[in-house]
């Protein structure tokens, strides 16, 4: 074997969104809101579905669960995000951009579990719904929860160690605002075919596993609909899944622009802007999704915020 040469960095630099100091100001204002936005909206979600008794159902357990996942999405990157540009540092540790990494892959991985469980949910309420409250109990979805959680950590877990074996080198900077996996193992002085094969593998089966349970579901979910007689109950079906789809829409809409667009086009920086849309705008847009389409969503946040005044 070569003898490695390569030193370990002990600091990444975060190059962000621009490099243009005029622009800082705007950006640190611009993400700040959004974050305050989401933080906000998300908790509000979360709390009405918990003081609402009446929410105490699967489809508004799941959806605290994502609310949940909206909240650390955005957390674990923006606010490193803001105190660089409020210190003027673009600096970002070793071991706090493996973390970073670590935790931004289990909540991506969860958010798109959660997307397919809820879709699954849907399918029953509507396919089945005779034996809804029987198929989807309590425990069934805290068992779908917490499997969703183990395969997240676990896939977030073995690309983290593939990351950790490699070695970079002395000057190490990434176009992006967040230690994102594929632009960090690209800076690295290793060879990347294994952590490019398993994540080029982990990406088609589970990514592309839940998607194709969505698909599914929504195949099965209109053929249902289509034999509803009634218009009206055939708006009220639909209704139930317009929410779910927007928020699907968005995220697999977002998530594939991005990695098309970084596979299509080289240039980096303009792969980090696209990818603000899937970590940063499409978490704010979730609780008005929900809130403004769900009739029991809005009463309950009314009673939320009545009572808070």
């Amino acid at each position: 074997m070569e003898p490695m040469n390569h030193t370990w960095v002990v600091e990444f630099l975060l190059l962000g969104l621009s490099e243009d100091a005029a622009l800082q100001f705007l950006i640190f204002g611009l993400f700040l809101s959004t974050y305050l936005i989401t933080v906000s909206g998300n908790l509000l979600i979360v709390l009405a579905i918990l003081l609402e008794t009446h929410l105490h159902i699967p489809m508004y357990f799941l959806l605290a669960n994502l609310s949940l996942v909206d909240i650390f999405l955005t957390s674990i990157t923006i606010p490193k995000m803001l105190v660089n540009i409020q210190k003027q540092i673009k600096t970002i540790s070793h071991a706090g951009c493996i973390t970073q990494m670590f935790f931004f892959l289990i909540i991506v991985l969860l958010d798109n579990f959660l997307l397919a469980v809820m879709a699954y949910d849907r399918f029953v309420a509507i396919c089945h719904p005779l034996n809804y409250t029987v198929i989807m109990n309590l425990r069934l979805c805290v068992q779908l929860v917490l499997l969703c959680w183990t395969i997240s950590v676990l896939v977030a877990l073995m690309h983290s160690l593939l990351v950790l074996r490699l070695s970079f080198c002395t000057h190490v900077e990434i176009p992006h605002f967040f230690c994102e996996l594929n632009q960090v193992v690209h800076r690295t002085c290793s060879n990347t075919f294994l952590n490019d094969l398993i994540l080029y593998l982990a990406t088609v089966l589970l990514a592309g596993g839940p998607l194709t349970g969505i698909l599914y579901s929504y195949s099965k979910i209109v053929s249902s609909i289509r034999a509803i007689s009634s218009a009206q109950g055939k708006y009220k079906a639909f209704s139930t899944c317009a929410s779910h789809l927007s928020v699907v829409f968005l995220f697999y809409g977002t998530g594939l622009g991005v990695y098309l667009s970084s596979s299509i086009s080289h240039d980096s920086h303009s792969t980090s802007m696209a990818s603000v849309m899937y970590t940063v705008v499409t978490p704010m847009l979730n609780p008005f999704i929900y809130s403004l389409r769900n009739t029991d969503m809005k009463k309950a946040l009314k009673r939320v915020l009545f009572h808070k005044c």
